[in-house]
């Protein structure tokens, strides 16, 4: 691979004393959205201080193109451009709030207009050019500030969690945009979130960022589908997550006694090994328990009881109880055409592949 366009090595940052950002090794290539997610408090807007150069790290170094940044920090800063949740616009118009990096890196007047007309009509927004910053809605002023940070034409792009303050329809169609946007450009991207839909829907590498540390990174699908350890499984949507001990494995499948209840599992482990069962709450499939055992390539088929029903936006989350506690997220129209309530007994299904094993380190 390419040299690293932007890179970090041992990195430490400190708040009285006490670290809160601690990162060994990260690299971001150039045409690439790494994707940092993370709870809040993780550290992520730190790492995009330290990134922007922004904050001198206690120690380590952050290299651009392979030369330490800290050394010409005014070009170094000049060849990126950075997007925070809250937009920062000036108060003048949209136009000129797009033009204002251009300005004031000194380029020429008909190439700043040339550019300036380009980022607004990208982003969809040449009929505010002559509007007031003040009167613009959240996603036309982040619209504007993305704009405005494109139109520098950086080598590397730094997003703080730039929809965070944006309603749900607003966050997708800009979404769209930028995806568009980055998909065509060679800049080097981090785009840091909390949000896990939006990793994966803008990531092409995902780093996950717990306490300070960089947890897990990989492709997005490798590491929703395969946490590294408890804490990661927990951040990106596994629910169910109970102790258990390998019985046998052979022939690419672990079976797993976890509450005197038997799952299968795709994968090899050691016999008498504990591990963590891990399981996704939208791959748990539940049927009537009088009804006959369906024709199904699932596995594993265990008895359960519902505990409770709980709304969750567009489905509805299940809590079950199969001897070990399980949850399951259905629509809600298999909710009425199972008629689930408290005390209900189900079947709760699911394949053997959907289930991931973690090391159980006590």
């Amino acid at each position: 691979m390419n040299e690293p366009k932007l890179a970090l090595r041992q990195i430490a940052v400190l708040r009285a004393g006490r670290p809160v950002l601690e990162v060994e090794e990260l690299d971001v290539f150039a045409g690439e959205v790494l994707a940092v997610v993370g709870p809040n408090g993780a550290g992520k807007s730190t790492l995009i201080q330290v990134m922007a150069l922004l904050e001198r790290p206690a120690s380590g170094r952050v290299l651009f193109a392979g030369r330490p940044a800290h050394s010409r920090l005014l070009a170094h800063r000049r060849r990126m451009a950075v997007v925070f949740q809250e937009p920062l616009l000036l108060d003048t118009s949209v136009e000129a709030n797009v033009a204002s990096g251009l300005a004031l890196r000194g380029v020429p007047r008909a190439d700043r207009k040339r550019r300036t007309a380009q980022w607004l009509e990208r982003f969809g927004i040449t009929r505010l050019a002559a509007r007031s910053a003040r009167t613009l809605s959240g996603g036309e002023a982040q619209r504007t500030s993305l704009a405005r940070a494109l139109a520098l034409e950086p080598e590397v792009l730094l997003l703080d969690e730039p929809f965070a303050a944006l309603d749900a329809p607003t966050r997708e169609t800009l979404m769209d945009d930028l995806d568009g946007v980055l998909g065509s450009a060679a800049i080097a991207t981090v785009f840091v979130t909390h949000d896990r839909n939006e990793a994966l829907r803008l990531g092409d590498r995902l780093a996950v960022l717990i306490r300070g540390r960089i947890r897990q990174m990989g492709a997005p699908g490798e590491v929703f589908a395969a946490p590294a350890d408890e804490e990661v499984a927990a951040f990106v949507g596994i629910e169910t997550i109970v102790r258990g001990r390998v019985r046998s494995a052979e022939g690419g499948l672990a079976t797993v006694d976890v509450a005197g209840r038997v799952v299968e599992a795709a994968g090899m482990r050691e016999p008498g090994a504990e591990v963590l069962v891990c399981l996704r709450p939208e791959d748990v499939v539940l049927s009537p328990a009088a009804e006959s055992p369906p024709q199904t390539s699932a596995r594993n088929r265990l008895p359960a009881v519902v505990r409770r029903v709980l709304p969750a936006g567009p489905y509805v989350r299940v809590e079950l109880d199969a001897g070990f506690p399980l949850v399951a997220l259905i629509t809600k129209q298999s909710l009425e055409d199972l008629a689930l309530a408290p005390g209900a007994q189900v079947v709760a299904s699911f394949k053997a592949m959907a289930v991931h094993l973690i090391p159980h380190r006590r």
